[in-house]
This record gives structure tokens, sequence and C-alpha cells, in this order.
């Protein structure tokens, strides 16, 4: 069925001059036995075709390789052939053999095996009316159609360049796409990992799969302050493996080891068999992937290894970055110590057998100060002298941390972890920048096998035990009870439901009236604050207040007073009582808050309250803690035209002159006082010291707690100006307030 000339033909010569010219060119510097030849497959049921054919390509060199040939009779044989070779360039397929379409089907049966896809395919017939040229190279994927009887010698080398130049391309394509394919999964795995080791061992292994090669090779890492002798092996695949941990000093195989200080020094790849990659990490450190592979990478290939230099360089940057955060998230960078995080885990673990251990913390005294006087340079060198003697000592057993600022955690065995052990500690100076210097620490303790609690709580019980010591002295030691862990968490869930129960609007103003104490006029009114909770329950203010101090939340709380005071003072106002001067309680924090005077000012300009119709009260202790402060806040407030009171006078320790400076307008006594004046001639003489300093400043006297007429007659006997207290009217919620007043002025609505 075939129609190919003989081999004698003169399209087939030998001695074909252009055949000529094209082999001289072709084997002009090329190495071919660089490369395996190009495999391609004759078809034909003609064997004078496959004699012919091979004969003209004999010797003939295509892009740098020689051809070799596999010979098919049939359709049927050829797909058996398909089935079990691989690797195949060209196909060269007659169309009519043992039927009419028998290499058409072939062609559609190649087309449909995935294996076979990048195999070039040129048709050639004898008898062209069987399949028509156009109608073929529309229907079928196919290189080239000719007819046999075109196909000289040249033409042949020709139509086989360039369907083997087609097949070298798809093939590199799909090189590409396998190893692009493969750098993504490698990408993919690498993310996962966290720690440098592996890490490193993972890209060896996918390195060497990007050439298809066995894993053989190390990574070696060096740090640029250190020289390039210590660089250190940190993974290893196949024959390299014993040298994992080993500096370069120990790897006895020479030209490995210049090879890889070749590329510290010189800092760049090796794209040779001996593959060397070089990456610049962030942290200072270098490192040196060395796979040993069969070939040498090719030009071709350049480009997806440079892709898979660049995602393994940010995966090691990316590990670098996560050990770095791992360090600060668990470690001390000043003193190189275990932080509050790391040393929870490790008393958790510990609480797995905690019989004879104690957990002690330990806070240095006045450390604040030192760094106020001495700098924060000299106050880290105390640390790490306080860190060096602790670990002196405690070595055997224990565990030692940075808690925080100035506050070591310690755990150890009971017969060192204790408060004498500790008091030894500090018992001699310490040698800090040249200077001797003596220390003192107030340590909380914890008998972890007497507590049920965790790794946190454990150290909360530890913070508690430290709280209650420092109430007790400088370097005292406390160890930890049970009533006093119920005691925090009480004061804790009191604070909890104190914030929630601000959020609700739990929190209330009431307002207990006072009184000019000669006529029993009505002269104003003090609000106070009451808190009754989510059960219905009132908290007593001596509870909550200093609760409230504590956390800061006086502020907001503080605010809320002043605000609601204001507007129930022009309320009243509104109503006729214009002679009415509310006094309203401001804690420390507020005073010192620098927000303190706008947030008053704002409050006074909202209420339209004018500055007589306000008095704010400050405690005695308050009053005399900083002077000059005060002075100044206290003309801040004066500014706005409202007075000012000293609450609890009596109960501090004020000096005359100190007091003569406040110029305040009102002094208060304490209720205290107020009841002993009946009672003991020293009650008495403290009430009338009181009312008589007042008088010579010129100042109002106010007595707080009055319940009997005895207590008021006593108290206009000492000359005092005004009073408050449940002989006159208990604390009352604002509209009570307002009835009572319109009672207290005969029941008619005072002019306004």
């Amino acid at each position: 069925m075939s129609d190919i000339l003989p081999p004698s033909d003169s399209r087939f010569d030998p001695d074909d001059d252009v055949l000529e010219l094209i082999e001289e060119h072709d084997h002009v510097g090329t190495d071919t036995h660089a490369h395996d030849p190009w495999r391609v497959l004759i078809v034909d049921d003609d064997s004078d075709v496959h004699k012919a054919t091979e004969l003209a390509m004999q010797g003939l060199v295509i892009e740098g390789r020689k051809l070799t040939f596999l010979h098919a009779d049939s359709a049927a044989q050829a797909r058996e052939l398909l089935g079990r070779e691989g690797d195949l360039a060209v196909a060269l397929l007659d169309v009519v053999m043992e039927s009419e379409d028998a290499g058409l089907q072939l062609v559609r049966h190649i087309r449909a095996n995935a294996g076979l896809d990048a195999l070039r395919i040129v048709l050639r017939t004898g008898q062209p009316g069987y399949a028509p040229e156009i109608e073929t190279v529309r229907a079928l994927d196919i290189n080239d159609y000719k007819t046999k009887s075109e196909l000289t010698r040249t033409r042949l080398y020709t139509v086989l360049t360039a369907a083997i130049r087609s097949y070298k391309q798809i093939c590199e394509l799909q090189a590409g796409r396998r190893g692009l394919a493969r750098v993504l999964e490698a990408a993919n795995e690498l993310s996962q990992i966290r720690t440098l080791p592996r890490f490193a061992e993972v890209a060896l292994q996918h390195l060497c799969s990007l050439f298809e090669a066995l894993p053989q090779g190390l990574v070696c890492v060096h740090h640029r302050a250190d020289p390039v002798e210590q660089a250190r092996v940190v993974a290893t695949a196949g024959p390299q493996a014993s040298l994992l941990g080993a500096s370069l000093t120990l790897v006895e195989q020479a030209d490995l080891r210049e090879c890889i200080e070749s590329v510290i020094r010189s800092g760049q790849s090796r794209f040779e068999n001996r593959l060397a990659l070089h990456f610049a990490l962030s942290n200072e450190r270098v490192l040196v992937m060395l796979a040993d592979l069969p070939r040498a990478p090719q030009e071709l290939e350049l480009p997806l290894l440079h892709t898979f230099i660049s995602t393994v360089a940010i995966g090691f940057d990316n590990v670098a970055m996560y050990g770095q955060l791992l360090d600060h998230a668990y470690n001390d960078q000043l003193l190189q110590l275990p932080n509050r995080n790391r040393f929870i885990e490790l008393l958790e673990r510990h609480l797995q057998s905690p019989d004879g251990l104690s957990l002690a913390l330990i806070d240095i005294d006045d450390f604040s100060d030192i760094n106020d006087a001495f700098g924060h340079r000299f106050g880290d060198q105390v640390l790490q002298a306080v860190a060096a003697r602790l670990g002196e000592r405690y070595v055997e057993r224990c565990e030692m941390a940075r808690i925080s600022a100035d506050t070591f955690g310690l755990m150890g065995p009971n017969e060192g972890v204790n408060a004498a052990g500790l008091a030894a500690v500090f018992a001699e100076p310490f040698t800090v920048a040249g200077e001797r210097l003596q220390l003192s620490a107030t340590t909380g303790l914890v008998r972890l096998s007497d507590s049920s609690a965790l790794g946190s709580e454990l150290l909360l019980d530890a913070h508690i035990a430290l709280k209650r010591a420092k109430q007790m002295h400088r370097g005292a030691a406390q160890y930890f009870s049970a009533e006093m862990g119920v005691d925090a968490r009480e004061r804790f869930k009191l604070l909890k439901g104190l914030r929630a129960s601000f959020e609700a609007r739990r929190l209330f103003v009431v307002y207990q009236p006072q009184v000019e104490l000669a006529t029993r006029r009505v002269v104003g009114a003090e609000a106070l604050l009451r808190w009754r909770n989510e059960e219905g329950k009132f908290v007593p203010p001596d509870q909550f207040i200093p609760l409230a101090e504590q956390s800061g939340l006086i502020i907001s709380i503080g605010e809320f007073v002043l605000r609601t005071a204001c507007y129930q003072v022009k309320h009243l106002r509104d109503l006729g009582f214009m002679d009415f001067r509310m006094a309203v309680n401001i804690s420390l924090a507020q005073f010192r808050h620098p927000q303190f005077i706008p947030t008053l000012q704002a409050a006074m300009r909202d209420t339209e309250v004018p500055g007589e119709a306000l008095e704010l009260e400050i405690t005695e202790s308050m009053a005399m803690e900083d002077v000059e402060m005060v002075l100044h806040v206290l003309a801040d407030i004066r500014a706005t035209g409202a007075t000012v009171a000293i609450d609890d006078f009596g109960t501090g320790f004020s000096s005359l002159s100190q007091l003569r400076q406040l110029q305040v307008e009102r002094l208060k006594i304490d209720r205290a006082f107020v009841q002993e004046a009946q009672t003991s001639a020293a009650g008495s003489s403290i009430a009338a010291m009181v009312v008589n300093l007042g008088r010579t400043l010129g100042m109002q006297v106010l007595a707080e707690g009055i319940e009997t007429e005895e207590q008021a007659a006593q108290l206009v006997a000492l000359g005092c100006h005004e009073g408050q207290g449940y002989l006159f009217a208990r604390p009352m919620p604002g509209e009570l307030l307002e009835g009572w007043m319109a009672q207290q002025a005969g029941g008619a609505k005072p002019a306004a």
C-alpha cells in the first residue's frame, strides 16, 4: 500500500550537497555524545520505506543530537510499541496500512493518551485521495502532512527538524510546568514548618526532587560575626547524614568543606553538579544549601531554580522571624531568662509532682527610685546583678524567670526557696558598675503541694502573698494561705460586679441635706454614691469605693457623680431653690488627673450651674500629700467659683501653716469626734479644737453624723456653724429631696 521510491532514487541521494552542508554545520562545536539520541518511530507497512528513511537520515544531527529509529509495520503493532516505549520525539505515520484510515485512527489513539501528548506526528501517504490534506490537518493534531513523493532527503530533514524542535519546546514547557508544580508543592509544605533544622531538611529534599535526584547533600548556617569554620550543619541527606550538627572544622571531605567556605565568603551560589545555593538571612546569618546532583542545572532550568531559591529564601526568613517572635514571647531579652509566659509552662509541668517544691515571687524594693536616680541603664545592670546572684545560689532543681520589670520568679526545693534563703541572697551588697549597692526584696511564697491551682493561678496566689508582704514592711516575706485567696478573689468579683453595674447604670446618687445648726435652715446637701447590685442588695461604699480608686474606675464614676449632682442643682434652682449648695466628694485619683479641671468646667457649663452652688470635698490626707500640687489645683477650682471643704478633718496630720496656705472655705468634723464629744472629754476637746481652728482661720465648720439633739446642742455651744446627719434627714434620691425641701420651706414653693 506504500508508494515510496527505493533508496537508490536521487531524492534520497546520500551525496545531496545541501545535506552535507547541514550535516557539517550541525556538527560544529556540538558534543553529539552529551545527550541521548532523538527517538523517531516509523510506522509503515512497506519495509522499503523503513530502510529508505533510516538510510536517508543516517549520521545526521538535529539540535545537537543524533537520531535513532524504532519500527512498526502496522497501526496495531505501533499501538503495542507505544504502550511500552517512552520518550519518543517524532512518529512518521503512513495513512493507509491494514485499513484505509489506520494511520488516522493511530493519531487519534496517540492524542487520547496523556503520556504521549508531547510526541510530534508527521503523516506520510502515497495515496492522497484517501485523506485530503486540508481536512486532515484541520481535524487532527499533527505537525505535518506530506506525500511520500515530495519527501526528498533534504525535505525529510527539514520536516524532522521542525518536529523535533517543537517536541523539545513542549518537553521544556512540560518540565517547567512540573518544576513549578514541585516548587509550589515545596512552598506549601515548607510554609507549615516552624523550626530551622526541619525547614532546611525538607527544602533540601525538594531541591533534589526538582532535578529528579535522590536527596543527597547538607545545609549549614553561619553567623556573619563568627569565623567561617564555625558554620554548623543543621540538615543532611544521603551520605552526608553523619555530619548533622557538626561544624565545618569536623567535615573531613576537603572538596565539600572548600565548596561551602567558598560560597560563604563570596556570597554567590554555584550552579554545578555539586549545586551550592547561598541564602542571606535577615538575622545576620548566612545559609548554604548544598545538593549533589547527577548533572549540572541546564540554562533553561535556571529560571525555575531561581524561583525555588526566592521561595525558600522567604521561607527561611519567615522561620527565622518566627523563631525571634517565639524567643521574645517566652524569653526575657535583657537577662536571657524565661519570661512570665514560659515560667507558667514550667509551673504547670512541675505541678505534676509538686511535693517539696515552693514558688517565690521576688520583688526588688524601691527599684523605680533606682531607675529615677541613676537611669535605666544602671537599673538594667542592677537586674543583671540580682539575676546572676540568684543563678549562683539556686542551681539544682530550680527554675528562674523574670516575671515583670523588677520581679523575679523562682521555683525550687522548699529547703532553699524560703524566706531565710532569699533573705540571705540580699544580705550582702551588690557590686553594680563599680558601686556597692545594698538591696532588699519583698517576697511572696507558695508551697506547690498546698495549692490545687494551675500555673497561671499559682502565680496569682504568689502575687497575692507578695502584696500582703508589701503591706508589712520592706524586705518582708509572706506565704500564701487559702484565706488570702478567698479575700482576693472576693475583691476581684466585687470589682467585676462594680464595672458591670456602672455600665448597666445600677449606680445612683442620693443626697443628704446640710443645715445651719442655729436656725435649722437648709443650706445644701452632700451627694453620696450608692450601689445596688444585680441581686438587688446594697453594697456599702467603704467596700466598693477603695476598689474603684485602686482600679482607676473612680475617674469615670467620679465624673458621673459630679454631673448627676450638677443636674440636680440645676433642677432645684429651676424649682426656685436658688440659695443651695451641693457638696461632691473628690477622690485623690480625680484630683491628680490632668483632665479634672476641664471635666469640672464642662459639667458646670453643660448644666448651667454657677460656681457658688458647688462645693468640692477633699480629705485631709489628700490636702497634705503634695501641698504645691494641691495649691495649684485649688486655685483652678476657685477660678470656676466653686468652694472647697476638707472632709474628715482631725483624722489626718496637717499643720497649721499648711492649713492656712490652703485657704479652704469649710472644715468638716468627722462623725467619730461628734459621737465621742458626748461620751469623753477627749472627743469634746477635739471637736472644740476643730471649731476654734476653723473660726480662727475664717472658715465655716460643718459637723457630720449628728444623730441626737444633745449632739446638735453641744456643737452649737461650741460655735459650730453647720451640720448633717440622721437627726435632720437621711440620704434620699433627688425627687424625695425636692419634696423634703418644699416641706422644710413650709409647703410652699420658694420664690425665685
